[in-house]
């Protein structure tokens, strides 16, 4: 569970990265919106019954999901409808894209340190006598 930000949030707020960020990091909450989409409106009955979750738990994560903007409920006599707002997953699917662009440019700079340092290594190694052992470069030589 996370904790409460510091600041509550009010409700002509929108929603902050962090709240999506929550929302879509459980599995079960994407399925949840999976099923939502599939039928372009649902309410937790339903989900429940196409899920292996209890309808407490379905009502759960459509909390999470509503706190991140993600989806909308309105209420039809007794039963919540809930929708998926498709500006919502949009702007997420934005942030997932943004995020997997700097991950993959951290994982490119990493992948040069790093034959920058087997290239370092192999030269070591290259220029060591036969049997010796590899020189320590934190020690001056001939200490």
């Amino acid at each position: 569970m996370s904790q409460a930000s510091p600041e509550p949030q009010h409700r002509d707020q929108p929603p902050g990265e962090d709240e999506l960020w929550e929302a879509v990091a459980d599995p079960s909450r994407r399925k949840v919106l999976d099923l939502i989409l599939a039928h372009s409106q649902a309410t937790p009955t339903a989900l429940a019954a196409e899920l292996p979750f209890t309808r407490q738990a379905v009502a759960k994560h459509l909390a999470v999901l509503a706190r991140a903007g993600l989806v909308e409920a309105r209420r039809h006599g007794r039963e919540v409808h809930y929708t998926v707002r498709p500006e919502r997953l949009d702007a997420a699917a934005r942030a997932m894209a943004h995020a997997a662009q700097a991950m993959a440019a951290a994982a490119a700079r990493w992948d040069s340190r790093l034959d920058a340092i087997k290239r370092l290594a192999e030269a070591s190694a290259r220029s060591s006598p036969p049997g010796s052992p590899p020189a320590d470069p934190g020690v001056p030589e001939g200490q």
